[in-house]
């Protein structure tokens, strides 16, 4: 499984939503939490975005994830 990590306007460019609705999914516990990488800088572990966008496709075909 990959760890790459990608910065905030690639997750925004996957998932087409904006940082602050990003940050409010965040705050629910209903999208992937980021990391640290610096002091003034957050990333996102690909395969998590990836799996996050996966189950939301599933989950609007009707499949279970």
């Amino acid at each position: 499984m990959s760890k790459s990590l990608i910065r905030l306007p690639e997750v925004q460019r996957r998932t087409g939503y904006s940082k602050a609705w990003i940050y409010r999914l965040i705050s629910q516990s209903r999208f992937p939490a980021s990391i640290k990488i610096g002091s003034r800088a957050i990333a996102f572990i690909e395969s998590e975005i990836d799996d996050w966008i996966n189950q939301r496709i599933a989950e609007s075909r009707g499949e279970a994830a």
